[in-house]
């Protein structure tokens, strides 16, 4: 059997253990589409899966890297075809399934899409599991009803890759942008983006009342606990905050009022299992929505050799943006 390159976790009578490997083709899971992976990207869970820090990853040996984009090799799955290129996110992979970390990936052909006209595999993945995230965010909050004329609309973590295709999108369809970021120095990065106000970090990670003065009427979250308590006491009646991401932890320490005496709502985003419908509504929307000369803005590259470095880094927050992984 031929071998490929790939990031292995481990888990031993040590601890887990994670190394750059040739990895047998033979170890592969089930699926009907076997992917050369051209692209991959670094997501704050694959930090997780690849520290153990949480555990993410839920068998072993794993591939972390919980998205990729790449060509079909072989397909018994009628939807696809050798030479197609197509997008994973979700699904497991990273975690449950060998994912994107590797020159090659094996998967059911439901979890994939084709690669939306106008975006390269690298544009793909600088989007990425986060951007995909976003979108779905903003897609909630237009469902809900809510539109630039409703008041602000507040990112968190807006540095991160999740916040910044967030404000990137939010921008460009005419919404008054707040983002909130802790980290000195980002702030020239977040209103090049389109935030037209800057709020710290502190400022949202106190102990939150049950209701603040209304601030924004709706908002992306992506780190949960104090953070997206306070978010719900300074939402606007009527408005809504769409839950994506715990960076700032699982807990939620808020009270009933904001739900009872403002009407806000909380809308719970769930991009792992998202069914197609939905999933390539997205992606069709990024690729149409997406300013890509900010994408590329907010996008570092780095080899398939250099990403097991990078683990540490994106859970102390000191990544920003997307990093794409060059698989090839």
């Amino acid at each position: 059997m031929a071998t490929f390159k790939a990031w292995v976790v481990e888990k031993g009578e040590g601890g887990q253990s994670l190394a750059l490997e040739d990895f047998d083709e033979s170890g592969l899971m089930d699926g009907d589409v076997t992917v050369r992976v051209t692209h991959s990207g670094l997501n704050y869970k694959d930090g997780l899966a690849m520290t153990g820090r949480m555990p993410v990853v839920r068998r072993f040996p794993m591939i972390p890297g919980i998205d990729f984009c790449g060509v079909v090799e072989t397909s018994d799955n009628a939807a696809y075809k050798a030479g197609d290129t197509v997008v994973l996110t979700g699904w497991g992979v990273g975690e449950t399934h060998l994912g994107g970390f590797a020159e090659r990936a094996r998967v059911k052909g439901d979890w994939l899409v084709p690669l939306p006209d106008g975006l390269s595999p690298a544009q793909a993945m600088a989007i990425g599991t986060a951007g995909y995230t976003a979108m779905l965010s903003v897609i909630a909050l237009e469902k809900h009803g809510l539109t630039p004329e409703s008041g602000p609309a507040v990112v968190t973590g807006a540095s991160g890759g999740v916040g910044s295709v967030a404000v990137s999108l939010l921008k460009r369809g005419g919404w008054h942008v707040i983002a909130s970021t802790g980290r000195d120095g980002e702030a020239e990065y977040l209103k090049a983006l389109g935030a037209t106000e800057i709020v710290d970090r502190a400022d949202l990670a106190g102990d939150p009342k049950p209701l603040a003065k209304e601030r924004w009427a709706a908002g992306i979250d992506a780190v949960g606990s104090k953070t997206l308590a306070n978010l719900l006491a300074m939402t606007k009646g009527g408005g809504a905050i769409a839950a994506c991401g715990n960076a700032g932890g699982m807990d939620l320490p808020s009270s009933v009022a904001p739900f009872i005496l403002r009407g806000v709502s909380l809308l719970g985003i769930n991009s792992v299992t998202t069914p197609q419908g939905p999933r390539r509504e997205a992606w069709a929307r990024l690729a149409k929505e997406l300013d890509l000369e900010a994408l590329s803005s907010m996008t570092t590259t780095v080899g398939l050799k250099d990403v097991g470095g990078l683990a540490e880094t994106i859970l102390a927050g000191q990544t920003r943006g997307r990093t794409v992984v060059e698989i090839g």
